[in-house]
């Protein structure tokens, strides 16, 4: 990976930033370094900007990342963008991932790490029209499911264990809700703040499972970066967490500075959408729920890794040689937890 920081700094400079930024992290220090002392870092988003994304995008519009020490740029993530892929080739810094495609990436020999997780629950929904009460009756009644490709290697597996989903039922997505408006006994996967808003500005109000409140046990919006990162720069890495979960606590606060940019990077983004999207994030708690009430915004544990590994052995996802711990750090969370 390239060096992060910019190429004309002095190592005076140097190690005058990383001294005031790492008081920062310490000591919570209220003063900013100057733009040409900033450490400068790409993280790279997993989709277009949304709400929930918006810990970072408030990070980056309100200075957090500055006091910090950092110049962050934002790249948003899209269907044709390939995160992990510009993280391991040195493209980007930091990446938007998630467990289960970090886990994969580690078996296959990737040099990367997970070193926080902003949402303490999966935003991944089955969706399904209003007569519909639970995940049983979806296969009681045998129900067509219509799921995107990846859903075959996170929570797919999960629902044939824990529900006895079968392959029969599933039916491709093409993220659209029209087929599902269409017809009434149709279910799909879909995000909590997304496909739902859609459902009901068209009229219907679904029956919306949340797969986390069902025990399903993968994080989402992680940080993920790599070993070399991690060895060379470790205290840039500790910065950057730091920053981005005070980023999150300062956006449930006020969230117009980091809206601002998320409208800014993607204009079809209404003020209608995001506010619908910070309701449901902090309606079930995604950020602010589980083990953050007490550990803090962004918190990991071994024992919950240690669920998702022990799901993903049990579903034939993982192979059992793989070593978990290769997987994930917990050395780089705050040290004084950020609380809601």
């Amino acid at each position: 990976m390239r060096d992060t920081r910019k190429p004309l700094m002095s190592s005076a400079k140097r190690g005058l930033t990383a001294l005031a930024a790492s008081l920062a992290v310490a000591g919570g220090l209220n003063a900013t370094v100057s733009a040409a002392e900033l450490d400068e870092v790409v993280f790279g988003t997993n989709w277009y900007a949304q709400a929930e994304h918006g810990g970072f995008y408030q990070a980056k519009a309100t200075g957090i990342y500055e006091k910090y020490g950092l110049d962050v740029s934002i790249e948003m993530g899209g269907p044709q963008v390939n995160g992990m892929q510009l993280l391991v080739a040195g493209k980007r810094d930091f990446s938007m991932g998630y467990p289960i495609g970090n886990i994969k990436a580690v078996e296959e020999g990737l040099p990367v790490k997970t070193v926080a997780a902003a949402f303490q629950g999966d935003p991944q929904a089955l969706i399904a029209h209003p007569n519909i009460t639970s995940l049983e009756q979806i296969k009681e009644e045998g129900l067509p499911v219509y799921i995107a490709a990846f859903a075959n290697t996170t929570f797919w597996p999960w629902l044939k264990s824990k529900y006895g989903y079968t392959d029969d039922m599933i039916r491709p997505y093409t993220f659209s809700v029209a087929p599902f408006l269409a017809d009434d006994s149709i279910v799909q996967q879909g995000y909590l703040s997304s496909e739902p808003f859609a459902m009901e500005k068209a009229g219907v109000k679904p029956s919306v499972f949340l797969l986390a409140d069902y025990g399903y046990p993968a994080y989402a919006t992680t940080i993920e970066t790599t070993d070399k990162m991690i060895e060379e720069n470790p205290d840039l890495v500790r910065r950057f967490v730091q920053a981005s979960m005070e980023g999150w606590a300062s956006y449930f606060n006020d969230p117009a500075p980091g809206n601002q940019l998320i409208q800014e990077a993607n204009p079809e983004m209404t003020d209608e959408q995001i506010a619908y999207g910070i309701e449901k994030m902090k309606a079930y708690n995604l950020v602010t729920g589980g083990d953050a009430q007490t550990g803090g915004i962004g918190v990991m544990t071994d024992a919950r890794w240690a669920k998702i590994h022990e799901f993903m052995l049990t579903a034939g996802l993982v192979d059992k040689d793989l070593d978990i711990n290769d997987v994930y750090s917990l050395d780089f969370l705050p040290k004084e937890p950020v609380l809601p």
